[in-house]
């Protein structure tokens, strides 16, 4: 029987990424059911790892039986000691810019104009930085397994490419000549931290 599970996030990109990279697997992902419904929990932890856990414990309580994955992920940049780590989502918002409420969801630009800021007149070889990815498996309220994923790269200082999400446009692969943002999804998934993280989930699974 196919393995399934269900995964607890909102992002599309995230959803995608993780779809994609499971297909290769042979294994179904789908939104934890009527996810938007649930009041999430607060993501208070100071690690990956911790807030992967909370929320992969919390959203199991709401499908009985299943496995239930959640992720923290994020970019660390070495000329910033590791920023924004776990808040690369709200890393602009930590700055105080936020859209106004009728505006769309602009955050993934405003995140990428905070970094480029934040490292304004630092030299290409100390722009280097990994994208990280804590991925968790819960089942019933418990914590069953949990792996992670990394990919090393450089931040560009302006963006490349269209594809992708979040920091994408900015994160350069030497090896590739191309950013996360130029590349297909298959190959994105095939080096990145989250389908990483996902195929060491996957083979911890199904010992």
């Amino acid at each position: 029987m196919p393995l399934h599970l269900y995964v607890a996030t909102t992002s599309k990109g995230k959803l995608r990424d993780f779809r994609t990279a499971a297909e290769t697997h042979a294994v179904s992902i789908d939104p934890l059911p009527d996810l938007a419904a649930i009041e999430p929990p607060e993501e208070d932890g100071d690690t990956f790892a911790k807030n992967a856990t909370l929320k992969a414990v919390y959203y199991s309580r709401f499908a009985p039986g299943a496995i239930v994955l959640a992720d923290d992920s994020g970019l660390e940049v070495d000329a910033l000691s590791g920023a924004p780590g776990v808040r690369s989502a709200r890393f602009a918002a930590d700055a105080g810019l936020v859209d106004s409420p009728d505006a769309n969801d602009n955050s993934d630009v405003w995140n990428n104009i905070v970094l480029l800021q934040r490292l304004d007149g630092v030299p290409p070889p100390q722009r280097t930085a990994r994208y990280h990815c804590v991925l968790v498996a819960a089942r019933n309220g418990e914590s069953t397994h949990l792996t992670d994923g990394s990919v090393e790269g450089m931040i560009l200082n302006a963006p490349r490419g269209t594809g992708g999400f979040g920091y994408d446009p900015l994160f350069y692969l030497p090896k590739l000549d191309r950013t996360m943002a130029e590349i297909d999804l298959q190959t994105k998934l095939s080096l990145s931290h989250r389908g990483r993280a996902l195929a060491a989930l996957l083979a911890k699974l199904r010992i």
